[in-house]
Parts: C-alpha cells; structure tokens; sequence
C-alpha cells in the first residue's frame, strides 16, 4: 500500500472510489436521495478544485487508487485545518487504510502548523475518527443540516 499526493489524472478514479464506498457503506445510514447528493457536491471537477484548494490523497494497491483524503486550511487559516474527502473503498476497509490516510493528513505542513483540525464526519464515519481521538465539536453530538457532525481534535 502507497500513499501519494493526488494528480489532475486521479480525478475520476477517485470520483469512482467515492460514488462506491457512499453507495456500499453509507447506504445504511442515508437515503438514496442523500447520497445522490453527496455524490454530486464530489464530482470528479469538484475534486479538481479541492486539490487545488489543499493537499489531497491516493492510497494505492499497486496502481490501483482505494482511498483518499484531504487537508485544507480551515477558511483560510493559518492555525485551524479541516481534513475531508475521506474514503475507502469497502473490500479495502478494516485493513488500516482510513488509519493511514489519516496519519499522512495528519503529518501535512497543513495539520502540523495547526492548533485545531476539523472533520465533518459522517453517520458512517464517526466512531472512527472518534477513535482517532476526534471529539463532537464544542461538545455538541448533533447532525449539521442532519447528515454531518462536526468533530475536532486540539493540537
């Protein structure tokens, strides 16, 4: 297994890896309206733009892309990072994956000069960050807009 910074080329392999982990994992815990959504606000040129926007990336079996993820600076700022786009195809989870992506993005000049990392997490995901040592946002343990929380971890 590789990691590697997200290329222009990647876009809809990982737009692939996405619409499937949302449609496999997360069908239990949203509508089929929901994720025709989510797949949507990811389109592979939005993707694009959300490279340009951070630092994305591809964790790889051989040549083959099965996960991602990607840091931002959190509205533009110097101390505050968001980590999003996370995702593992399904026959790839419980492998350790998510745990790397998270370890890379994580070791990111973006997370390294931060105070405070945010994720907006979903139903599917949460008990992982939560694992990861991620808390409910200024304690709150509710959906934003019903399909995320928003979790944090202090630096």
């Amino acid at each position: 297994m590789k990691i590697r910074r997200f290329e222009e080329k990647d876009n809809i392999e990982v737009f692939d890896v996405i619409t499937t982990t949302l449609k496999a994992s997360n069908s239990n815990d949203y509508t089929k309206e929901e994720i025709t959504i989510l797949v949507q606000e990811l389109s592979p040129e939005k993707l694009s733009e959300r490279a340009k926007q951070g630092h994305f990336y591809v964790a790889c079996d051989d040549e083959k892309i099965v996960g991602c993820g990607c840091i931002s600076p959190f509205w533009g700022s110097e101390t505050e990072s968001i980590l999003l786009t996370i995702f593992v195809l399904p026959q790839y989870q419980g492998r350790g994956i998510g745990r790397e992506i998270i370890k890379t993005l994580e070791q990111d000049e973006y997370a390294l000069r931060a105070d405070r990392i945010e994720i907006p997490a979903s139903k599917t995901g949460v008990e992982f960050y939560r694992k990861l040592g991620y808390d409910y946002k200024d304690g709150v343990k509710e959906l934003e807009n019903g399909r995320l929380y928003r979790l944090e971890k202090f630096r």
